[in-house]
């Protein structure tokens, strides 16, 4: 069955247009769906809204958008003047800038479409503008950023080559993302050894591999998948054993246990280190 696309519209760069068409590049609809249920009848639970100072419930008809600009005090927000006052759609993803793709920070990525040429392309070069712009973009190794309205929302898109086509994948607001420095602000220092990383990249060296998506395995649903067909089956299933979670009591012998080397003769084992004491 033909996907069913998210947006239709127009790609432009400079004079270049080309009809082209979102889809969904990521699915979640596979995954196990776990319903609420009354523990003593075994119904489904139903979710209602209600004033939380009476305590009554309140009827769709009632229930409005509010921005809350002190404590109890809101803004109403009515659907006809949010709808006002969203952008409209002109349909035209509008490329602004491109960017080296090395210039990407992943952290800014948010969901994934794929940009495919879509139908309507008036005359022949106007179908050969999606090729074009794509194969443009694959050989200087650059991606576009691009704006247009999806979901009722202005938004930032980048677009890059991927495949035989074009994938765009929203952006997150920078004020969306959070500063790194208090997350990092207790990661220790340096003061380690030339030795210690020249084992470390060793040990990276020797378990170099490529990247497989289809090897990842979804536990948690394969779990939950096995959980419901025992329990559904009446068989008692087992909870896994956890694996022992090991201590580093010295940072060189552990690098050198993990590149397959020995201790040096006459170094006594455990104990700390010192770069273990100046890391730490």
């Amino acid at each position: 069955m033909t996907p069913r696309a998210n947006w239709k519209g127009l790609l432009r760069v400079g004079e270049l247009v080309c009809p082209v068409a979102l889809y969904t590049a990521v699915l979640t609809s596979e995954r196990i769906a776990l319903h609420i249920l009354n523990r003593a009848t075994g119904h489904r639970v139903q979710r209602h809204f209600v004033d939380e100072e009476t305590g009554q419930p309140v009827e769709r008809d009632d229930q409005v958008k509010g921005y809350e600009i002190g404590v109890g005090d809101y803004v109403i927000l009515e659907p006809d003047e949010i709808a006002a006052a969203v952008p409209e759609s002109d349909r035209m993803l509008t490329v602004s800038a491109f960017i080296a793709c090395r210039e990407i920070d992943d952290i800014y990525l948010d969901r994934s479409y794929y940009l495919a040429a879509g139908r309507g392309a008036e005359t022949s070069d106007e179908e050969s503008v999606y090729p074009l712009i794509r194969d443009a973009m694959r050989d200087m190794k650059v991606a576009a950023l691009a704006r247009t309205v999806l979901f009722r929302r202005l938004r930032t898109l980048l677009v890059r080559p991927h495949g035989t086509g074009l994938i765009a994948s929203t952006l997150h607001f920078d004020y969306e993302v959070r500063s790194v420095d208090e997350a990092f602000q207790d990661i220790p220092g340096g003061g380690l050894k030339d030795e210690m990383i020249d084992l470390a990249r060793h040990i990276i060296g020797t378990r170099t591999g490529h990247f497989d998506p289809a090897a990842f395995d979804d536990r948690y649903e394969g779990a939950l998948a096995e959980l419901v067909r025992a329990k559904s089956e009446g068989r008692r299933i087992e909870a896994p054993s956890r694996p022992a979670r090991g201590t580093v009591v010295d940072l060189m012998e552990a690098l050198r246990a993990s590149a397959g080397q020995k201790t040096p003769p006459g170094r006594p084992s455990g104990g700390r280190s010192g770069a273990r004491r100046k890391a730490g």
